[in-house]
């Protein structure tokens, strides 16, 4: 399924099944890479959400803990699919909604991996213009051309990057933490604040919070697709968990700090200041290093993109997993995602809410199907094969998932808070009777889990068993 020898360093496959033998994944190395992927700015700016719209603090930090542990969980549960597949999450996702069909969840997904890296690009741009006068295009192209080769290196490297980035910048960050509980790192009352509790602005910084780690689930597996089958689910579980999450709570708490005791209007320029209020020196260096982790996590996402693009191309004309392709899908979203945030104005934290919403909104019916697929309906059981061929037991488009897809969907319309996009915006008839209080994602995850499992009733078990046994058959021998 992939090329046999490696260029030394450089990862062949794609979008292919891993073999057995090629399984050299540890799970303890999940916790440091789901820790650093939160342990950088967005993170900070997540915190500003609550505050942007007068949420005090004790409110906003419970608002983006509660939202963080909701979506971490949906997050870790996916990644034990890695595993047990060895195959990427759009792949996978055949199963629930067709060989072509998947290319609807597909089209979301990109539309996250682009968004996030659009908002990164914007974060960037700003906080390091901010702090240290750079030229925001200079910052921008920077930026993407080191994502892009961490992308083409692959999963190995982002591994390696994302540790190494992790033990230099954790004891930074903790002094810093330090100053912030013991005084030393300035803040006090701000003028000019009206702060004032609503649900509206606590369920924006939950679903915030929520989103920024359910926007992971398409991708955690792509990570934990080389471990070997015989890994612990429990031990997957809760290493994503813990890692994803502690670092999520604590620095969407710094931010709001930042936001609402230091007044600061970007989150990298109000981590400098308060490091340096700490000691000299110690907030540039930590705002550097945070800003580099962001860079790690745009090669993040470029990776994720990059097998989602294959596998959407792959949907339609059969391709070969090969470095080139891999390197081409890598630099084509890089050029989108690049134009796309050069052609914003909007200031950070609007940019980061608007695309946490948005993505949000797309990606739950895809996981609220997905993982009840796996863990009830189907029970982890898949003719792996089958994923690769359209004539398989899967189907070319699957009417129940992309059912279950859109009736998710169409139960968030009337929920919908959308934030302001270019002057538009949109606020659902039961989003209005409930004081522009967004639920809308609770409502589409409920409604897609539920008709899914019902729509599934009426598929033969015995059939699927077959393929699966004929799949296994042809993976032992692969």
């Amino acid at each position: 399924m992939a090329e046999s020898h490696a260029r030394p360093g450089i990862e062949t496959r794609s979008i292919d099944w891993v073999p057995d033998g090629e399984r050299h994944g540890k799970v303890w190395h999940q916790g440091p890479l789901w820790f650093l992927g939160n342990f950088q700015y967005f993170t900070i700016a997540v915190g500003f959400v609550g505050p942007s719209l007068g949420l005090p603090l004790g409110p906003t930090i419970l608002a983006g803990v509660l939202g963080i542990v909701v979506g971490t969980l949906f997050m870790a549960f996916h990644a034990s699919q890695g595993p047990v597949l060895g195959l990427p999450q759009m792949i996978q996702s055949r199963a629930q909604f067709g060989y072509r069909g998947v290319i609807v969840v597909l089209a979301a997904t990109i539309f996250t991996y682009v968004g996030f890296n659009v908002a990164d690009q914007v974060l960037l741009s700003q906080g390091l213009n901010g702090i240290f006068g750079w030229d925001p295009t200079l910052v921008a192209v920077g930026s993407a051309v080191v994502a892009v080769l961490l992308a083409v290196y692959g999963h190995d490297w982002l591994h390696r990057v994302f540790r190494w980035l992790l033990y230099v910048s954790l004891p930074l960050m903790l002094l810093v933490t330090f100053g912030v509980l013991t005084g030393q790192a300035g803040g006090g009352h701000v003028p000019n604040q009206h702060l004032a509790f609503s649900w509206a602005a606590f369920f924006a910084q939950f679903s915030a919070a929520a989103a920024y780690n359910i926007t992971y689930a398409p991708y955690v597996s792509d990570y934990s697709r080389y471990l070997p089958r015989t890994t612990s689910p429990k031990a997957l579980i809760a290493s994503v968990f813990f890692g994803a999450s502690g670092s999520a709570v604590w620095l969407i708490s710094l931010g709001a700090w930042l936001a609402l005791r230091l007044g600061a209007g970007d989150g990298l320029v109000g981590l400098r200041e308060a490091g340096d209020h700490v000691l000299p020196g110690l907030g540039a260096a930590a705002a550097v290093l945070s800003a580099l982790s962001l860079v790690a996590t745009m090669g993040m996402n470029a990776y994720g993109g990059m097998l989602t693009v294959l596998t959407g191309i792959d949907s339609f004309r059969p391709i070969k997993p090969s470095r080139p392709a891999r390197v081409v899908a890598i630099l084509a979203l890089a050029v989108l995602w690049y134009a796309i945030a050069s052609l914003i104005s909007a200031d950070a934290v609007a940019t980061v809410f608007t695309a946490l919403t948005l993505m949000l909104y797309l990606l739950v019916p895809w996981t609220a199907a997905n993982l009840v697929d796996f863990f009830f309906v189907r029970r982890g059981h898949y003719a792996v094969m089958d994923l690769f061929r359209p004539t398989g037991i899967y189907g070319v488009w699957s009417w129940r998932g992309l059912t279950a897809y859109a009736a998710g969907i169409a139960a968030e319309i009337p929920f919908m808070v959308l934030p302001d996009l270019g002057g538009w915006s949109y606020t659902g008839p039961m989003a209005r009777q409930l004081a522009g209080t967004d639920v809308a994602w609770l409502v589409g995850l409920a409604v897609s889990a539920v008709v899914f499992l019902a729509v599934s009733r009426s598929r033969s078990e015995t059939e699927e068993a077959a393929a699966v046994a004929r799949s296994e058959e042809q993976l032992a021998t692969a």
